[in-house]
């Protein structure tokens, strides 16, 4: 996806705007020192876009523990990471109880984000009834060239339950983006 971003709006349960727009996160920012410049930039040079199995899969609750544990690697870089699981808000606003993850965090009861991005499902019928077995973890890295736009840099589409990115490779998209 190159362009403007489509206007996917998430129930979030973590920090940030309730609901989240995807859109939001590209909004601009006023210089931190006004004096240099009178340019806005985006608010964010990257986004990591973590598109989650389910609600109960120990994978997906590891992997936003670990990079919850090293969110600031990612700030540093003007990264925002941004996880959407495919469960109604409660069940969602279980892990934020439980993890206090301090990026956004959203329900997506619908599948709409795992559909637009082409979340891996496998299984056939049986797996889009049940996520847990079908819906395979998915990681897109994008960059932030202008207000509105996001481009994808990466897509890391997971082919089994336990495949997904190691977290130095998402640092490393993200820092090679441009």
């Amino acid at each position: 996806m190159t362009g403007v971003v489509d206007d996917i709006v998430l129930s979030n349960v973590g920090p940030g705007p309730d609901p989240l727009a995807l859109a939001d996160l590209t909004v601009p920012v006023a210089p931190a020192d006004p004096t240099t410049t009178d340019a806005v930039e985006p608010a964010h040079d990257a986004l990591v876009l973590l598109l989650h199995r389910d609600h109960h899969a120990g994978q997906c609750r590891r992997q936003v523990r670990a990079v919850a544990d090293r969110y600031d690697e990612f700030r540093e870089r003007g990264c925002q990471i941004v996880s959407v699981v495919p469960e109604p808000r409660s069940r969602v606003q279980e892990w934020q109880d439980r993890y206090e993850l301090p990026f956004p965090l959203c329900a997506d009861p619908d599948t709409t984000v795992g559909d637009h991005f082409e979340q891996p499902i496998r299984l056939g019928t049986l797996g889009e009834q049940f996520d847990l077995v079908g819906r395979m973890p998915t990681a897109i890295v994008f960059d932030v060239p202008r207000v509105n736009e996001l481009e994808v840099v990466a897509t890391y589409r997971g082919r089994t339950t336990m495949d997904r990115p190691e977290i130095d490779a998402l640092l490393a998209t993200v820092e090679q983006r441009t």
